[in-house]
């Protein structure tokens, strides 16, 4: 049986000239529940399929204040839960306070990312204006989910199974008010959860560990030169790698309140490798050529080198901040549009005997969103799974799948009017290779205005889906996502 759990007033108005609030971007309003006998399903769902993917998105609720950017929105998790060749779904809002606050006056109490000059109210992110909105991360660790933003939030716990939520953990509060930022790292092996903020004032930044019981076991400073804006991280399996990149805001300017984030290229990039309990005395600083970087595929360690995978772009777009006249949309779109950035894979080692920096192309094709299997995250790894874009859009039209062993690539391509979201590795119980279990992701038809769950395998997806699994209605198209393993969920949560 389907049933509507919930349902929410949307306000955005119907019509509207911003490509990020309808189409592919239209919010839902409906949280559903949905069992298994209700979900057609093309194809077989593998019997040995035992887990759940959830997907985050920013799910815009109420008319927005000022101009909305795709990242503003309130999250929205989809999940659905696999086990004995079976599946069933659920979607709900993260109720954070800044979501509730706005449900019961019935509009928007805060402006997004482009404008928090327009706040009234005290927010959250690196300059204390937005809204928590929970929409950008989220991940597993101790027996329950972790949903955060980019920019720094209050760690806001799910049950893994239901969505219901849990709250926030003690240590959550702790860290106000810079929060957690998006992305944190968890270590299957030691059930660590590795983890940073940071903010505009000194020292800028701040590492943590949450360790396997859900304890805070470690939090110090980390000093930058000025505020940063960092958006994620590596773990290797004794250090932790932190970013200070030269795309941040003038400090001279924000004194002002005038909030202008800009690339410097003459800046080079910096790189801390701080030992995992380690502090501020400890870390290490390599620098490497200029760039920016979103997001993270892995890092480990080789021999007296520690390795970093990432998407880089050597050339990223000045964002739409505080833009006034011309077409502020497509300023929006010319920023997130990964072919204008040129953002491609890339590897740099840090020789910890030497203190030099190495760097090798790994591809120049456009990729972003790695993926690796959770078992893998910090450790020597063969696969990373990686979002294809459509030039000249904000949309994920494929996964590029790389053998970093081998040097070669498969892909799988979804669709003409198709879209996906980022994927993730589900690998079987008792895997015999890296890429023994399968792909997992949603995709959105927008001329069928219907979603699905695709299901592909791991070491062939280039074969396609060996199932699809229809949705209850069209969802809108999300950010990030995880895969949390049956047996951890049954361990784990509590």
């Amino acid at each position: 049986m389907i049933k509507v759990h919930n349902e929410v007033k949307i306000t955005v108005p119907e019509e509207t000239d911003n490509p990020f609030l309808k189409d592919l971007f239209k919010p839902n309003s409906k949280e559903y529940t949905a069992d298994t006998d209700s979900l057609t399903v093309l194809g077989e769902i593998p019997s040995d399929l035992h887990g759940i993917y959830v997907r985050n998105t920013h799910n815009q609720v109420h008319a927005p204040i000022g101009t909305y950017h795709p990242f503003d929105g309130d999250g929205m998790l989809h999940a659905i839960h696999f086990e004995n060749g079976k599946a069933t779904y659920r979607n709900r809002f993260v109720r954070t306070p800044g979501f509730l606050a706005e449900q019961a006056a019935g509009k928007s109490l805060w402006p997004g990312i482009l404008e928090p000059h327009l706040a009234t109210y005290r927010g959250w992110g690196a300059i204390g204006a937005m809204k928590d909105n929970a929409g950008t991360d989220v991940l597993g660790h101790a027996g329950k989910l972790i949903a955060s933003m980019s920019q720094g939030s209050e760690p806001h716990r799910l049950d893994p199974i239901t969505l219901e939520p849990l709250g926030t953990d003690s240590w959550g509060r702790e860290l106000q008010p810079h929060g957690i930022a998006s992305h944190y790292k968890v270590d299957l092996k030691t059930g660590e959860m590795m983890f940073f903020n940071y903010g505009h004032s000194y020292p800028y930044m701040n590492y943590g560990i949450i360790d396997k019981n859900n304890q805070l076991a470690h939090y110090v400073p980390i000093e930058l030169p000025g505020t940063r804006w960092p958006h994620d991280m590596g773990i290797t399996e004794h250090y932790s790698i932190l970013h200070d990149l030269p795309f941040f805001f003038d400090d001279e300017l924000l004194k002002k309140g005038i909030r202008k984030n800009e690339f410097h290229p003459e800046v080079p990039a910096r790189f801390g490798v701080i030992p995992r309990h380690g502090d501020n005395s400890k870390i290490r600083w390599f620098e490497a050529t200029s760039c920016h970087i979103l997001h993270v595929a892995n890092c480990f360690e080789d021999g007296d080198e520690v390795v970093m995978d990432a998407c880089v772009s050597f050339n990223p777009k000045k964002p739409a901040v505080g833009v006034q006249g011309g077409d502020r949309f497509q300023k929006i779109i010319d920023h997130l549009d990964k072919h204008n950035t040129q953002t491609h894979m890339y590897r740099w080692r840090f020789n910890l005997k030497t203190g030099k920096t190495k760097e090798e192309e790994i591809d120049d094709e456009v990729t972003e969103f790695p993926v690796v299997s959770n078992d893998y995250q910090g450790y020597k790894y063969r696969y990373s799974y990686n979002t294809l874009f459509k030039k000249g859009e904000w949309s994920f039209i494929g996964i590029k799948k790389y053998d970093l062993l081998m040097g070669t690539a498969t892909k799988y391509e979804y669709g003409e009017h198709r879209y996906g979201d980022e994927p993730q590795i589900a690998l079987n119980r008792d895997a015999s290779a890296e890429d023994d279990g399968y792909i997992i992701t949603l995709v959105t038809d927008t001329q069928e205005d219907r979603s699905e769950c695709l299901i592909l395998r791991a070491d062939d997806i280039e074969a396609g889906p060996v199932a699809r699994i229809i949705l209850p209605e069209r969802i809108q198209t999300g950010t990030h996502a995880c895969w949390v393993e049956g047996d951890r969920i049954h361990n784990e949560r509590v």
